[in-house]
């Protein structure tokens, strides 16, 4: 990682003496700032407006400048300018050279099971639902499986009926008697008790659900009862009934169904449901005629459970129905019940489903499928993933609901919980099935179906296949949707505990959604952001939620677009500091929110002020990176007690390394807003404990850590502010600095010698740098062939020329030399290098007597290179179309202060050899 920053000097806006500060984020390389060559007044301005260092480069120039009309030459060039740029042209420059820190993403790693809670969890096992769990056919519920009657059945509470005599209706009472033989009775009882019995054995099909027959044999009762048995023998009882009944009598007539008036539905009632029904309707008549009030709904469950209507009855089945059943359904249900093989039973259901759909079955439309889940739910117990696959999706198309949807969200969840079943899930609709569940289950209702619902739904979504399956079917929406309805659920309901297992699995899916385009895309469009802030809020204490949910900001917040978008919601900052100092111990709760800021202030200058101005924000910055630091210490102890060598990688961060990293960073990031950086300068805590970091780290154990911190105190070293914490620490600062640039590490160098760039403005840090011949180092560093390590270089000599009894260093190691190299391999790609390098130069020949004593042997190479440099035709039209901006950096940066230069080396040099300038 290439952390290097070119540094600005007042007049630049890069370099040694006014670097700008540098800020956090992944950008693109440094940009350029103010143009250079200012005057004097101008110079002073631009410092001013940053509350930054002014440049030593420009002591020099405002010395001199005292007296207009003196002749003697200043260092650092001041040149006269027909317009001067505003202070906010020059503020608005000086931030383009800002830079944000890179670093990576929290790593989440994959679990090793599939569990409803990751092992992480901070719910207790006794607490929440369990993720393995046995299926029989006892957990499903027959009676919930049959179609819904349209009239909710009240309890029978029998009392006699009274009726009123015809012929004294005052005083006449009689009670009813039974229309026929009560041995009759007793008989067709005891044979339904035995049909009833051996049914819930499933020795034979339900009665509802038997196909009819035709034939009139006549019931023994000493046999055992069968469906056509009956079925016969109902229809004995009717015409015994009709014998006994005289149909002329209106108050005796029988009606079937009252909603259909339909003739062949009257051959459904049989034997003492027909004679009943027959004297209820009387009963009925007689107590209407004489003013007796009966209760309408307790009526019509009589005739209901007497006729079987409250079962999944055949009453509505047209002849088209009833045929489709016997010649398609049927015959794949007995071959469900004798198949013995895995295979052949999952080929059955295969065809059973194609045959459901063909014949609009599915759903609650099939007057018959109470038979047909009865024997899928005996299936259930098979231990066999494919099979159960096929079970859940059709009974799923069945529209089950209560006990029975509880469990087969239970059997797709045990099916979707072993990873291998992915390819084989991919293959079928089960994820149709288990969205509409979503789309349409009541949710408190059915929260434990729910929740099953979602964890097989989230196992899912750890596949790419069907991840953007889920997209392309609009999962995104509906998920928000039913988050939507779970936060309108507020802390005083019963359900509020029980629906934050819910969300756990809703969140876990949406933070496995984010990684794809589409999915991000709806989740900005969708507004997401303001339910998931929601969310946050309502289950503060909820560790599980709080973190799957920050896992989802922390993706999401890597991309432009919804960073911005989190920017504008006012309300994160608030929550992100309440998490923070609510879970502050829990690392991987903190390290994702210090992320997610760090992203926020990366590129968003109001975010930078937002964020600094919510109460308490830079006190609980501090507070974390004092816990982490402490822990940081604390395992750098260990370490070091049990030896180096035994920490597993030692370029890897560990946890508290790493919380401090994005912790560094977001302050790193704040420091760009120009009244936010000088709070932070003057905040001793805050510097204190980025220089402690330099002070007990080594590059060498964690190097973004380290570079990190060298990089905001850079930052902050550029703002000139009464009791700056960074002036007053600059020495043991620049103590730490030197141990950086004796490592082995080229970035942590060079972020050493940016931070020198403005320490060095001060002449305790000049004679510092002498004193430990680091200047000797910084001219090495010339020899880099790297743009920013040499302008990084420059920046240093620059501020070290300004005084007169340190120039004689730069020839003495043949830094003349290398800076004119620089000049030559670089100047026409970077001009504003090319101008930090004609500064240096020109702070140097301050005292300039002859051109020849001062440059030494590069006097005519300068001279020629200058000249070529300053010829526009050969300077920008030499085939490289670089924009408008390379010609601007040249006419406003460069070309003022060579022009400048070359005309003192010509004045101080009697003859000028020719030289050949190759092409650039």
């Amino acid at each position: 990682m290439m952390c290097a920053v070119a540094m600005g000097t007042a007049g630049s806006g890069r370099g040694a003496g006014g670097a700008a500060p540098v800020a956090g984020g992944s950008s693109p390389p440094p940009g350029r700032a103010a143009r250079p060559g200012a005057e004097e007044g101008e110079c002073r301005s631009r410092a001013e407006c940053l509350t930054g260092p002014r440049s030593r480069g420009c002591r020099g120039g405002r010395q001199a400048s005292k007296n207009k009309s003196m002749e003697k030459p200043e260092p650092f060039y001041r040149l006269s300018v027909s317009k001067q740029k505003t202070s906010s042209e020059i503020v608005n420059e000086a931030r383009s050279v800002l830079r944000t820190l890179r670093t990576q993403r929290p790593l989440t790693p994959a679990e090793d099971q599939r569990k409803l809670f990751g092992s992480g969890s901070s719910r207790a096992p006794q607490s929440r639902p369990p993720s393995v769990f046995s299926l029989h056919a006892s957990s499903f519920d027959l009676a919930e499986s049959r179609p819904a009657s349209g009239v909710r059945l009240s309890p029978l509470d029998y009392k006699p009926i009274v009726v009123i005599s015809s012929e004294d209706e005052e005083s006449s009472i009689s009670l009813p008697k039974p229309a026929v033989d009560a041995a009759e009775v007793r008989k067709v009882s005891s044979a339904r008790a035995q049909l009833f019995r051996r049914t819930s054995q499933g020795d034979v099909f339900p009665a509802k659900m038997a196909p009819l027959d035709h034939h009139g044999e006549k019931l023994d009762c000493g046999e055992p009862a069968t469906m056509s048995n009956l079925h016969r023998t109902n229809d004995n009882c009717l015409a015994e009934q009709r014998a006994y009944t005289p149909f002329n009598d209106k108050s005796g007539q029988l009606i079937c169904n009252e909603h259909s008036g339909k003739p062949e539905r009257e051959d459904v009632l049989k034997g003492t449901a027909g004679k009943l029904l027959f004297q209820l309707k009387g009963e009925s008549n007689q107590m209407k005629k004489h003013g007796i009030v009966a209760s309408q709904p307790r009526i019509i469950d009589w005739k209901r459970r007497l006729t079987g209507l409250e079962d999944d009855t055949r009453i509505d089945e047209s002849e088209e129905e009833k045929n489709f059943w016997h010649t398609k359904v049927l015959p794949v249900l007995h071959e469900l019940k004798t198949e013995d093989n895995v295979e052949g039973l999952c080929l059955a259901c295969t065809k059973l489903y194609q045959v459901l759909n063909e014949g609009n079955m599915l759903g609650k439309r099939s007057k018959r499928r109470s038979m047909l889940l009865k024997t899928l739910y005996k299936l259930v117990e098979i231990d066999s993933d494919p099979l159960c696959l096929k079970l859940a999706k059709i009974i799923l198309s069945m529209k089950v609901d209560g006990k029975n949807l509880l469990g087969v969200c239970k059997l797709a969840f045990k099916v979707c919980r072993n990873g291998k079943n992915d390819y084989l899930i991919q293959n079928d609709r089960l994820l149709d099935c288990l969205l509409e569940v979503v789309r349409t289950e009541d949710l408190q209702k059915n929260s434990e179906a729910l929740l099953y619902c979602l964890g097989a739904i989230k196992f899912m979504s750890g596949n790419a296949v069907l991840l953007n399956e889920m997209v392309n079917k609009e999962a995104v929406e509906m998920l928000l949707q039913l988050m939507k309805q779970i936060n309108n659920i507020k802390e005083n309901d019963p359900h509020f505990s029980s629906l934050g297992h819910l969300l756990v699995q809703l969140t876990a899916t949406l933070r496995n959604l984010a990684d794809l385009p589409q999915a991000r895309c709806q989740l900005v469009c969708s507004g997401a952001i303001s339910e998931l802030c929601v969310a946050l809020e309502q289950r503060m204490n909820d560790k599980d939620v709080c973190t799957y949910i920050v896992r989802i900001f922390s993706k999401l917040s890597s991309y432009n677009d919804f960073c911005a978008a989190l920017a504008d919601c006012s309300r994160c900052y608030v929550l992100f500091l309440a998490l923070l100092n609510k879970h502050q111990k829990q690392q991987d709760l903190v390290i994702r929110i210090v992320f997610i800021l760090g992203n926020l202030t990366a590129k968003n200058n109001q975010a930078r002020e937002q964020f600094f101005k919510e109460k308490g924000s830079v006190n609980t910055l501090i507070s974390l990176f004092q816990t982490y630091h402490e822990l940081d210490l604390n395992e750098e102890k260990w370490y070091r007690e049990r030896g180096r060598e035994e920490k597993k990688n030692p370029r890897h961060p560990s946890e508290a390394e790493d919380v401090l990293i994005k912790l560094i960073r977001v302050l790193a990031n704040l420091s760009i807003h120009p009244s936010v950086g000088a709070a932070l300068a003057a905040a001793h805590h805050v510097v204190e404990l980025l220089v402690t970091v330099l002070e007990y780290k080594s590059i060498e154990v964690c190097e973004e850590l380290v570079i990190n911190a060298a990089t905001t105190i850079n930052n902050l070293s550029f703002y000139k502010v009464k009791s700056s914490a960074v002036q007053e620490k600059k020495l043991r600062i620049a103590e730490m600095l030197l141990k950086l640039l004796m490592s082995n590490n080229m970035d942590g160098v060079v972020e050493a010698v940016r931070v020198f760039g403005n320490l060095s403005q001060y002449h305790e840090i000049c004679d510092f740098i002498v004193q430990k011949k680091i200047h000797k180092f910084v001219i090495a560093l010339l020899d880099a062939k790297n743009q920013d390590v040499c302008f990084s270089a420059c920046g240093v000599l620059l501020n070290l020329t300004v005084d007169k009894d340190k120039r004689a260093l730069l020839m003495e190691e043949g830094g003349i030399g290398k800076l004119v190299d620089c000049l030559r391999d670089f100047g026409p790609a970077d001009w504003q290098l090319a101008c930090l390098i004609c500064k240096t130069l020109w702070n140097y020949s301050e005292n300039i007597t002859s051109a020849a004593s001062c440059f030494g042997e590069d006097t005519d190479t300068l001279l020629a290179l200058l000249t070529s440099l300053l010829d526009e035709e050969l300077a920008l039209d030499y085939g490289l179309d670089r924009g408008d901006h390379h010609k601007l950096y040249w006419e406003t940066e460069f070309k003022p202060v060579a022009a400048k230069l070359l005309d003192r080396i010509q004045t101080h040099h009697s003859s000028v050899s020719t030289v050949i300038i190759t092409a650039f």
